[in-house]
């Protein structure tokens, strides 16, 4: 009987179906961190307030030096003092946090919400990006945002011939800066799960956001106010972020400023772990 021909029971694999395995095999895996995809997102979103930046960045600096120029003329110049210094330089470093934490929550409250608006959320829950991920792509996009406004407003303040910026402790300029910046950016991200529209987010900055920037010590010092009022203000977690932050310009405060970072940071801690479980329950963003 003649010999049959044998089966080749590993057959052999033309040239390009060996590259191709070659290909994947060498392609690199998502680690425990996905830096790629959280460094994608945060890129975008960063993009996307650059891009229109006259409005995101230079009109709130802009702004801001319309108030110092109102309260200065206003209140009155000359010696005028407070903490040591003149009016215009007490003001100018809170005005500067306020327009910091005001930009970074609009910047967190408006991606996520547009997104549900639009129906392009799955943008943002498809990728392989855990729920810490998303949440910190989003927030470091917000304090981004923060701090080159406040950059800006720096700038543009230089020009005002009575204030006399100096940096005392950089470190608290640092500190209760990006602590303010996150805190907002958080309390944004919040506001726009939770929002079903425009309308919620917008009541949120005028009735949440705004009040609590302006009865924060922007304008004033603690010791001026009435003891029930200066209670009450105590309670405002915005008024650490603005006298720590001004601490950082003139070395002086009216608050215990490990006190205050103690203070802020748990209030960091507490608005993420929030936005953590929501976004991991997925409650207002998965149908």
């Amino acid at each position: 009987m003649p010999d049959q021909p044998q089966k080749n029971t590993s057959p052999s694999q033309s040239p390009e179906t060996m590259q191709m395995q070659a290909a994947f095999a060498s392609r690199p895996t998502i680690g425990r961190v996905n830096w790629a995809g959280m460094s994608a997102l945060y890129m975008k979103e960063v993009r996307r307030f650059i891009k229109v930046q006259l409005q995101t960045i230079w009109a709130p600096a802009m702004t801001t030096l319309l108030y110092l120029i109102i309260f200065t003329v206003a209140l009155g110049r000359g010696d005028f003092q407070i903490l040591g210094v003149n009016l215009a330089t007490f003001l100018a470093p809170g005005l500067i946090a306020m327009a910091m934490m005001t930009n970074s929550f609009a910047n967190s409250s408006f991606s996520v919400l547009v997104g549900k608006l639009q129906g392009t959320i799955v943008d943002y829950l498809m990728p392989p990006l855990s729920e810490l991920e998303l949440l910190l792509a989003l927030v470091g996009a917000a304090v981004t945002r923060a701090l080159l406004v406040g950059g800006a407003i720096f700038a543009v303040m230089l020009v005002w011939p009575d204030v006399h910026l100096g940096i005392a402790h950089f470190w608290a300029v640092l500190v209760f800066g990006v602590l303010a910046a996150a805190m907002l950016g958080f309390m944004g991200l919040l506001t726009s799960i939770w929002a079903e529209k425009f309308d919620h987010a917008a009541a949120i900055t005028n009735f949440v956001v705004l009040p609590l920037s302006l009865l924060s010590g922007t304008f004033y010092t603690i010791d001026r106010l009435n003891p029930a009022f200066a209670t009450v203000m105590q309670a405002n977690p915005f008024h650490y972020a603005i006298s720590g932050f001004r601490y950082g310009f003139i070395g002086s405060a009216d608050i215990v400023i490990s006190s205050g970072i103690a203070i802020l940071l748990g209030f960091n801690l507490l608005l993420g772990l929030a936005c953590y479980l929501l976004l991991r329950s997925g409650w207002k963003l998965k149908p």
